[in-house]
């Protein structure tokens, strides 16, 4: 793996995912936008989409010279959730298939949240169940005002396991038992209050401006140390703060100010300069 310091160059996937149903978009500064490509069906989910969003967020996942993922679908729509012949098809298969089938859809998921970079959903139309669970698995997310959402699961006699943890962790376990009871639908400004949104745009000319505003904040961020701040907040969350805590944040902390991107950041701000990776 490079170093990012050295040599910031992000390679795009180089996978068999590399097909018509992602488009991968890659810079050298390490922005990177994963496109759902089937346009024609909303960018709904069947076992190909599923497996080539896998492969991609796998590989993804392993960059450490990436600085932000962005995530959106193609033709205006983010994605209406489980495509319809791709439901019928699991309505005829065993429970061991179902459960083999849910696997992939839980993996590409944990492969998108484990991403070492900022990754954002960029919401247009509709995200429903799955989709929805995309934006949730993001660690942020934009929305254009006509963005519609619902984990509309319970209204076919279903739930929404596989993106329940992600959910929970985005807008907490009364509004998650609300929502995924009721499957109720709801706006980008009802997503924003409830946390699942973080921004509201007015349109596609709004969410283009936001995700380069987007872009150019994190190239002022070093690579390596964006990785370490989420897995941080993984191994703090909803623990007491004693001892073990306070020695385990301090050592973080002191790994991270003498590694080399901690070294050349703090040099960097001492000689009154730009940092390397911001170059």
């Amino acid at each position: 793996m490079p170093n990012p310091i050295a040599d910031p160059f992000v390679e795009v996937p180089d996978t068999d995912a590399q097909s018509d149903l992602v488009l991968i978009e890659a810079t050298p500064e390490g922005a990177v936008t994963v496109t759902m490509n089937r346009p024609d069906k909303k960018n709904a989910f069947n076992a190909e989409l599923i497996g080539a969003l896998r492969e991609n967020f796998e590989t993804l996942r392993d960059q450490e010279t990436l600085r932000v993922v962005f995530v959106r679908g193609a033709g205006g729509a983010f994605s209406a959730g489980a495509d319809l012949e791709w439901m019928r098809e699991a309505a005829d298969q065993t429970e061991g298939d179902n459960r083999d089938d849910a696997l992939q859809l839980a993996v590409m998921l944990k492969h998108l949240y484990d991403i070492p970079a900022l990754t954002v959903a960029l919401v247009e139309g509709p995200a429903y169940g799955g989709g929805a669970g995309i934006v949730a698995a993001c660690d942020m997310a934009i929305a254009t005002a006509d963005a519609r959402f619902a984990f509309s699961e319970v209204k076919l006699g279903l739930i929404p396991a596989t993106v329940s943890p992600y959910v929970v962790a985005a807008i907490g376990t009364r509004m998650t038992r609300r929502l995924f009871a009721s499957g109720e639908g709801f706006d980008a400004e009802f997503a924003r209050g409830i946390g699942l949104v973080d921004q509201v745009v007015a349109d596609t000319a709004g969410l283009e401006g936001a995700r380069a505003k987007l872009v150019a904040d994190v190239l002022a961020c070093a690579p390596l140390a964006m990785g370490e701040a989420k897995k941080l907040v993984d191994e703090v969350a909803w623990r007491p703060v004693d001892h073990a805590l306070m020695s385990h944040t301090a050592h973080r902390l002191a790994a991270q100010r003498t590694s080399a991107e901690g070294q050349e950041g703090v040099r960097a701000f001492l000689e009154r300069r730009k940092p390397s990776w911001s170059d």
